[in-house]
């Protein structure tokens, strides 16, 4: 008698269009990553273009805009307090 074996196919995969397939995705990042160069060097030169035009630089707003915040805060605080100490005493007057 022979010996029957059941041997499985091999897992056979063609090199030549995985390699292929691994150059694109390397050349589809390389067109990526330079549209984003140029994109980003874009979008600064842009930036840079805005913030030369304002007539108040970024600098100055954020410290009257910060100004305005503490006086906000101090307004309210204050506000808060004089309402609860008020409203204490008429509870145990």
């Amino acid at each position: 008698m022979r010996d029957v074996q059941n041997v499985a196919p091999a897992f056979q995969l063609n090199k030549t269009p995985m390699i292929i397939g691994a150059a694109l995705i390397g050349a589809g990042g390389m067109v990526g990553l330079a549209g984003l160069i140029v994109g980003g060097a874009a979008m600064a030169s842009a930036t840079r273009q805005w913030f030369r035009e304002l007539e108040v630089p970024p600098s100055e707003v954020v410290k009257q805009k910060w100004g305005a915040t503490k006086a906000a805060t101090t307004a309210g605080a204050t506000a808060w307090q004089q309402h609860n100490g008020a409203h204490a005493h008429r509870t145990h007057a």
